[in-house]
């Protein structure tokens, strides 16, 4: 069996995540317990009891996520786990598996994230940009689709999350086109629900942002390559590190493609770590035959316990 770790993004987060893992193991309280004192403010607190509004703000639900998805990490390593053969995330989650790859330390990590969800925040006014899935539509095709929709505008694929499903960000009114370009070639769309378009060149203020953030931040050595969003190629190279981090900002996150190669690499089961199996759906829609099982629960712990255990 070669084990890959799976680390999730934005959209996973819930109030009342985390809350039963932190009950049940010490080792996943102590990853809450430093994420408050490496932030300054009860974080676990916003994620066992919300409110909700304030849990979905960009800044607040990417060290959310993050410190979900560690303190099961640290839960099940607490009991003993078969260590990955490689590990990847999806956007945000890149952060958690480096983490997870000793190349990030987490109190570094968690300030870096509220940074990052913040400045991709701030990088665009209010109601200036949108996000929007479109079904169904191949990948050149989609992106010849942008070049003819964007004017002097922005628009460009985002997310390639597969099962043919790549999500594009940019302009609002270039978005609107690109969508009602799509419909017109048998494209379906759904606009989504999205407090600033990510990956985009319009976070380019954000890039900038985080990259200086970056220069004050050790990177560790790697002990498992980290496949990464950018190239979907494994990077096991800590001097990469802060450049793909800052490239990840503004470009698609290549998740599709990352999974196709943890596969073609010889992966054949994975853990997703965090509340919610966001990943585990995506990845039955890329790879049917990669068995993917969740860790975000005490319940998983003990399904765990057997299946990945060391």
């Amino acid at each position: 069996m070669s084990l890959a770790y799976l680390f999730p993004g934005q959209g996973s987060q819930q109030v009342g995540m985390g809350r039963a893992l932190y009950d049940a193991s010490a080792a996943a309280r102590a990853v809450f317990d430093e994420a408050d004192s490496a932030l300054g403010e009860p974080l676990s607190r916003l994620c066992f009891e919300g409110p909700d509004d304030q849990l979905v703000l960009t800044a607040n639900t990417q060290p959310a996520i993050l410190t979900c998805s560690l303190a099961a990490l640290a839960a099940l390593r607490e009991q003993g786990a078969a260590p990955p053969a490689y590990v990847l995330g999806h956007s945000l989650g890149e952060f958690s598996a480096l983490v997870c790859a000793g190349a990030l330390d987490f109190a570094d990590a968690v300030r870096l994230v509220r940074l990052r969800g913040q400045a991709m925040q701030d990088a665009v006014a209010p109601g200036t940009g949108a996000m929007a899935a479109v079904i169904g539509v191949p990948i050149a095709d989609l992106e010849a689709m942008c070049v003819e929709a964007s004017g002097d505008e922005i628009v460009s694929p985002a997310n390639e999350n597969g099962g043919g499903q790549i999500v594009v960000a940019g302009h609002a009114a270039a978005v609107d086109r690109l969508m009602a370009l799509a419909k017109s070639r048998k494209g379906r769309v759904v606009p989504l629900k999205v407090s600033a378009p990510f990956h985009c060149a319009l976070m380019a203020p954000a890039a900038d942002r985080l990259a200086e953030a970056l220069d004050a931040v050790r990177i560790g050595p790697l002990t498992v390559a980290v496949i990464t969003n950018v190239e979907a190629e494994p990077n096991d190279d800590a001097t990469r590190v802060k450049e793909l981090l800052v490239r990840q900002v503004t470009h698609r996150v290549r998740w599709e493609a990352s999974v196709q190669r943890a596969v073609a690499l010889g992966v054949t089961h994975a853990t997703e770590f965090g509340h919610g199996r966001v990943l585990a759906g995506l990845c039955k829609r890329i790879a049917a035959d990669l068995a993917v099982t969740p860790c975000g629960s005490p319940a998983d712990l003990d399904v765990l316990k057997g299946a990945h255990a060391s």
